[in-house]
């Protein structure tokens, strides 16, 4: 059985969604089961619980170590959907939006540049868009214009990678993509020059961005009265749509459907980046139904 990754935040999501005996649970994002495992060790609402992620190994672990919480192969916005279909409330929902340490430390799914592997980055294996698929089909305008909007690179800098890409089609792996904007880059980086570019390609694969808009909007008819919730972002572009989602939902007065618990996001302290240094960029939101 695959080892879990370490959930980012743990204290801090545990300390502020405060599950109580007999609160019904919905993870959006379950991943290994790191958060939820805490959360329901205080809740013991196993059967009533929801547990949710699209990646099929993920799936698999969670239907072994929660053989009587239903877990559900979807994505989250397609998941919520169904749940809102059949009239579904929970008292605690989780949203984890980072990648997980087994789809970054799994070779074959090609979302790091540590390995040489195929250019993949699915989240979903069933779907047929892969990062391959963009970066020897898209047109150079294209590949520009996602490196600036989801990598927030410089255009020029955005301009310069998506020529480079295309003049050296077809580009087959990671390591391949990886060093070839890696050459072209002088002088000192805090991180590879093509993380930025990597994280463009992984948020257009997986409409990561798009499935956060559309969901955003769902979470309050799933939230039973007093019931919280928590989501957990790991760039500027999540945060910035989490951010104004929870402006808007509690700027209606009497009216708001939502209260903020945590006026600015919950981040990890030291001894958590020690442990645990991809928690190094995540925030924490949480919110309370009125």
């Amino acid at each position: 059985m695959e080892k879990p990754h370490t959930p980012v935040l743990l204290s801090e999501v545990l300390a502020n969604l405060d599950p109580h005996p007999g609160e019904r649970y919905l993870d959006l994002t379950a991943g290994y089961g790191g958060h939820a495992s805490k959360i329901l060790d205080v809740t013991q609402d196993y059967k009533n619980s929801v547990l949710v992620d699209r990646d099929e190994f993920a799936v698999n672990y969670l239907n072994q170590e929660f053989p009587s919480t239903t877990t559900m192969h979807s994505d989250f916005y397609s998941a919520m959907l169904q749940l809102l279909t059949r009239g579904e409330t929970f008292d605690l929902i989780l949203a984890d939006f980072g990648v997980s340490s087994p789809q970054l430390d799994r070779e074959e799914r090609g979302f790091s540049f540590r390995y040489d592997s195929p250019l993949d980055m699915r989240m979903d294996r069933r779907q047929s868009l892969t990062a391959a698929d963009i970066i020897n089909h898209y047109s150079e305008r294209e590949l520009a214009e996602i490196f600036v909007k989801y990598g927030e690179e410089k255009k020029g800098t955005a301009a310069m990678f998506a020529r480079i890409i295309v003049h050296h089609r077809p580009i087959k792996s990671t390591k391949q993509l990886a060093d070839l904007i890696a050459t072209r880059i002088h002088g000192y980086f805090r991180h590879h020059p093509a993380t930025k570019v990597f994280q463009a390609i992984r948020i257009v694969v997986n409409d990561e961005l798009g499935q956060i808009e559309q969901s955003l909007p769902l979470i309050p008819q799933l939230l039973r009265q007093h019931g919280r919730v928590g989501i957990i972002t790991f760039h500027s572009l999540e945060d910035r749509l989490v951010k104004d989602f929870l402006r808007e939902q509690t700027s209606l007065g009497e009216e708001s459907p939502l209260t903020i618990i945590n006026k600015k996001p919950i981040v990890a302290d030291a001894q958590e980046l020690v442990i645990n240094p991809r928690a190094r960029s995540a925030k924490l939101r949480v919110a309370k139904r009125n």
